[in-house]
């Protein structure tokens, strides 16, 4: 085997990528600053309990696990970086109040999630911690659509869900833990023979609610048939109430929005409204995201929590990529003041510049203008 291959899904970036995916992350992360959002650098290795606390329990088979020569305990690189800012949230800053954080950097999967992404995604977040309501979820969620603008998406769709539906629903028919799971995975995987099978010794109602579960996406009329159709528990009239007050706030600064009432997606730890949003020429969700209220239980602090994620380099790839910007070539001169100086002033104005080094050999280096001396002073010319 070449000792240069790659494992598969692993990939270099190369300079017009790097730059261009850079320069996506840097108009996210200010624009997430001056939203109040403070960033954080979660390590990518930590013991293992700590990674599959909360949501990361989703995440064990997608964690390349090592043994730390240390301490002999298993440790893991993580997959996901939310059960990480939780830890944070909890341990090191341990605020009382409403605390907003932030990251950006590379998770690692043992997986790819689907055939066209990488192992190695580089994700991106921003989760509220401390608030219960709402306005919180409505705070992200828009926090996520101005994100997915800034990066130049113009069209963007957005799917609602709230997994207390079917909580609900499993909670008041009295349902076994074991039926529970076999449930959560045929409504995942939309497997109507199987669901009508494992619920043919339910009663009649919940019978036909976890059915009619399967056929509740589409528009606004989605929630107007859920209310109709659907038991008429408190916990399930709360949720579609918030669905259609989120939805009436968002609906003009997306394209279109769409209600899932099957969308169990992290149902092991979502405990309220959840989200994902679409765009043309990528069939997978470019930002993911929903409510975790119980992910800093296991660090001590199960405090009211919200966020999104995305992937910065599946998103990159969708927003059109400039080539690499071309350079200035200067001269090598040493102790010549005023190149020194006129460099600098051009650096500074974000413009490239490269310096011969003696004996190199005549190339362009990337660059289309020149320095040259005119009558004193140092110009710039095409080359």
């Amino acid at each position: 085997m070449r000792n240069w291959l790659l494992p598969e899904y692993i990939e270099d970036i190369l300079p017009a990528e790097a730059l261009h995916i850079e320069t996506v992350r840097r108009r996210i992360i200010d624009l997430l600053k001056v939203h109040g959002y403070q960033q954080v650098s979660p390590p990518l290795l930590e013991y293992i309990e700590s990674l599959l606390s909360g949501s990361g329990s989703d995440m064990n088979l997608q964690m390349f696990k090592v043994i730390d020569q240390l301490s002999g305990r298993m440790m893991g690189l993580r997959a996901d970086m939310t059960p990480q800012v939780a830890r944070i949230d909890a341990h090191l800053l341990n605020c009382e109040g409403i605390t907003r954080l932030c990251y950006a950097n590379s998770v690692l999967h043992t997986v790819p999630s689907s055939l066209t992404q990488t192992r190695e995604p580089f994700q991106v977040g921003a989760e509220l911690y401390g608030h219960i309501g709402v306005e919180s979820d409505l705070e992200i969620q828009q926090l996520m659509l101005k994100c997915l603008s800034v990066t130049g998406l113009d069209r963007v769709h957005l799917d609602l869900g709230h997994v207390t539906v079917f909580r609900s629903i499993i909670k008041n028919a009295n349902i076994s833990l074991e039926m529970e799971a076999e449930l959560f995975a045929v409504l995942q995987a939309k497997d109507l023979s199987t669901l009508r099978e494992i619920c043919s010794g339910l009663s009649k109602k919940t019978y036909e609610s976890l059915l009619l579960l399967t056929e509740l996406y589409g528009g606004i009329e989605v929630l107007n048939i859920a209310k109709n159709k659907l038991p008429a528990h408190s916990e399930i009239t709360f949720a579609l109430d918030q669905l259609e007050q989120v939805s009436q706030e968002l609906k003009e600064v997306v394209d279109t929005i769409a209600f899932d009432l099957a969308d169990l997606r992290g149902y092991h730890y979502h405990t309220g409204m959840v989200f994902a949003a679409y765009t043309r020429g990528c069939s997978n969700a470019i930002a993911l995201g929903g409510r975790y209220d119980e992910i800093g239980k296991a660090f001590g602090r199960a405090r009211p929590a919200t966020g999104f994620s995305m992937d910065l380099r599946e998103l990159a790839r969708l927003v059109e990529q400039k080539s690499y910007p071309h350079a200035i070539r200067a001269p090598y001169m040493q102790k010549n003041q005023a190149l020194a100086m006129k460099i600098e002033q051009l650096r500074s104005e974000g413009h490239i510049v490269i310096m011969e080094l003696p004996q190199q050999p005549e190339t362009t280096m990337n660059c289309d203008r020149q320095l040259v001396m005119q009558e004193g002073d140092w110009i710039i010319e095409k080359i």
